[in-house]
């Protein structure tokens, strides 16, 4: 008799034990979906400074690209321009091809020109930081866009502000798409690039959000460079198709950039534009990235910065170190593109370009028409 209790006692445990789990899983895909909507919901309202020094002028900037092959780095260079040029400073481009002894020997180059501010386009602060500090010694401002994991000041390097939004956020929000997507049963390789603290950094939270996911599994982390996609995954995706089949449902990456490379490898197998792996990205918004997405050409979603913009307040920021003030504090929302709301989040140029005055609100700050 005793026995037969423990075992319906043990049963029921395992009973309730199942419920609970089954509770939290639906919990964790009811929270994606919901996280999923606010990211899709339409960027028109600015949240911004709206206050700052108005424009210090004749200022020299030099942009130092880590790779003008990103689009997330060249659209941000547009935006630069386009600021400076209404503030009426004069702006230079230097591109660091890629790598980082290129980025190192950009950085010296910009350096010789004797500019007010560089600007780090897309490459490690801190993995630069000789040069950086070079710089800084002698008077020059510096600011970086993606120049490290966190938005502002720089923590190991002279850098008066990071702008970029919340990598945390970014890895979250493309984790949560692939979750509700697959109502908690995503089969995930994550690409990431551990040359980038940035990169990395959002690689491993993606990772960590699937890993949560009782239903979801991690299949592979790979950590392939961000400069030699064309390269290597075209061969990387071949293998990763023969080995895991129909298992790989969702790709997490961390930069558009990987999936430039990949679908004519998911072609030649035979898989659909719109089918699985259903790749999301975490970075960027670039336009090969808006293209895909809107004809359902081997990419479901991006994450994009808000590139052009953030281009203005880069120059913003460095206005704010010119008038020796702190910076704006300003760090942008997370948005998700899709198939189904890209009409009016992409518009016909393929880049995410928030519909909320920014240009006139920075105007506004500066004091300029």
């Amino acid at each position: 008799m005793n026995g037969r209790v423990i075992l319906m006692t043990t049963a029921a445990a395992l009973a309730l034990a199942a419920v609970a789990s089954s509770a939290r899983a639906d919990a964790l895909v009811d929270d994606a979906k919901a996280v999923v909507e606010k990211a899709t919901a339409r960027a028109d309202k600015w949240e911004g400074p709206t206050s700052g020094p108005k424009a210090v002028a004749k200022k020299t900037v030099v942009y130092v690209a880590g790779d003008m092959r990103n689009g997330g780095i060249l659209g941000v260079a547009h935006g630069l321009k386009e600021a400076s040029d209404v503030l009426g400073w004069t702006y230079r481009e230097i591109d660091g091809q890629g790598t980082v002894s290129g980025q190192a020997s950009g950085l010296s180059q910009a350096i010789a020109l004797k500019p007010d501010a560089i600007v780090v386009g897309g490459s490690d602060a801190v993995q630069q930081k000789a040069g950086l500090d070079d710089a800084a010694n002698q008077g020059i401002v510096i600011v970086g866009w993606h120049a490290g994991p966190k938005p502002g000041p720089m923590d190991g390097a002279p850098v008066f502000a990071n702008v970029t939004t919340d990598a945390m956020e970014v890895a979250k929000v493309a984790a949560m798409k692939a979750i509700a997507d697959s109502n908690g049963k995503a089969g995930v390789v994550v690409f990431a690039d551990s040359a980038y603290a940035i990169a990395i950094a959002k690689g491993r939270a993606m990772e960590s959000w699937i890993k949560k996911c009782e239903g979801c599994k991690v299949l592979a982390f790979e950590d392939t460079p961000l400069a030699d996609t064309a390269n290597r995954v075209p061969q990387l995706t071949t293998t990763l198709l023969q080995q895991l089949g129909p298992k790989w449902t969702h790709s997490l990456a961390i930069n558009d950039l990987y999936y430039d490379s990949m679908g004519p490898s998911l072609q030649v197998a035979g898989l659909k534009g719109d089918g699985d792996p259903q790749n999301i990205s975490a970075g960027d918004g670039s336009e090969s990235a808006y293209q895909r997405i809107r004809d359902k050409d081997y990419q479901a979603a991006t994450v994009p910065e808000p590139l052009n913009m953030q281009g203005w307040q880069l120059a913003d920021e460095l206005n704010r170190a010119f008038a020796h003030e702190k910076w704006s504090g300003f760090v942008p929302g997370v948005h998700l593109v899709t198939a189904a709301n890209i009409a009016f989040d992409g518009g016909p140029k393929n880049v995410f370009d928030p519909d909320n005055g920014y240009r006139d609100q920075y105007k506004t700050i500066w004091g300029v028409k």
